[in-house]
């Protein structure tokens, strides 16, 4: 195969859309000391993903850009990890679903009717692991349908919070919907 042949074969396989990832990642912060203070994740929430081109880096109305067919990730994890003066952990949150929204009818409250991915569900069981050399997380895995349309998908975390001091958890929902935005392959 001569140079030019080379180039062109290469130039052929690569994708001017391709995204930097088999998986997305999408991690989300919780402040937890504020959201079961003030029992809302305003201001208390803050997203960021691996994705080429997303918006709202850092805020809790995340757009992340992924392709038909991704593997998305969306782990939750408290901001604060260490173990305490009392050598008990802080709390965590995990993610109890995520809902995807109708944004066609209007209603931004409106549950989808149309699946878009294939939940792979919850993943993790930080308290049998934790430590202070280990990253402890809960996750929740999907993948995107290959017959998604292409467009913006709204969607909304349902949290479970542990609270501090009690067996009582707190269940909050994202105020501001985070979204996806399906690139078509």
């Amino acid at each position: 195969m001569s140079t030019s042949t080379v180039g062109e074969v290469v130039e052929q396989k690569q994708n001017p859309g391709q995204l930097n990832s088999v998986q997305l990642n999408i991690v989300t912060l919780i402040d937890m000391e504020r959201a079961t203070e003030t029992g809302s994740l305003s201001e208390s929430m803050f997203m960021m993903d691996n994705s080429i081109g997303g918006d709202g880096q850092g805020t809790n109305h995340l757009q992340t850009f992924c392709k038909q067919g991704q593997v998305l990730n969306w782990i939750v994890r408290p901001i604060d990890m260490d173990k305490r003066i009392d050598n008990t952990w802080p709390p965590m949150p995990k993610i109890n679903s995520i809902v995807f929204l109708d944004t066609e009818s209007g209603d931004e409250e409106d549950v989808a009717e149309r699946k878009i991915f294939t939940e792979l569900k919850i993943y993790g069981a930080p308290d049998r692991m934790r430590d202070k050399f280990t990253p402890v997380y809960y996750y929740w895995a999907g993948t995107v349908l290959s017959t998604a349309r292409p467009g913006l998908y709204r969607y909304r975390l349902v949290l479970e919070l542990e609270q501090h001091g009690t067996r009582e958890k707190l269940y909050l929902n994202t105020e501001e919907h985070p979204s996806i935005r399906v690139l078509g392959v």
